[in-house]
């Protein structure tokens, strides 16, 4: 499973981004999706999940009512729209896939807000 992020920028506080990532190779077996920041200094954390089924599984309370995941699967595409951004949310940005009893990443993209 190949993963393949985008959308990332420098946005100022209370703007929005929209990130992508687009899954190829064995997506047969992908069984949820998800997006996970990293802040500098900061551990990996998950941001939110959705299943291929549509199914949203979670969000970080943090960006509960702001962040929104979506698929299109004629597209093999998950989206992360952001909304109201803070510059507490400047980090980068991961694509994650799990399939196989594996987990698989992206290259990550950075999101940077400007107070």
């Amino acid at each position: 499973v190949q993963l393949q992020a985008s959308g990332g920028g420098l946005v100022q506080a209370g703007g929005s981004l929209r990130l992508s990532c687009a899954a190829s190779g064995s997506i047969g077996g992908i069984n949820a999706m998800a997006w996970y920041h990293q802040a500098p200094r900061n551990q990996r954390e998950l941001v939110a999940t959705i299943t291929f089924s549509g199914g949203i599984l979670n969000y970080l309370d943090s960006v509960k009512g702001r962040f929104t995941i979506s698929r299109d699967n004629t597209k093999n595409t998950v989206y992360l729209q952001m909304n109201s951004l803070k510059p507490e949310d400047t980090a980068v940005y991961y694509c994650n896939a799990r399939a196989y009893a594996r987990s698989f990443w992206g290259q990550g993209t950075q999101v940077t807000v400007s107070s």
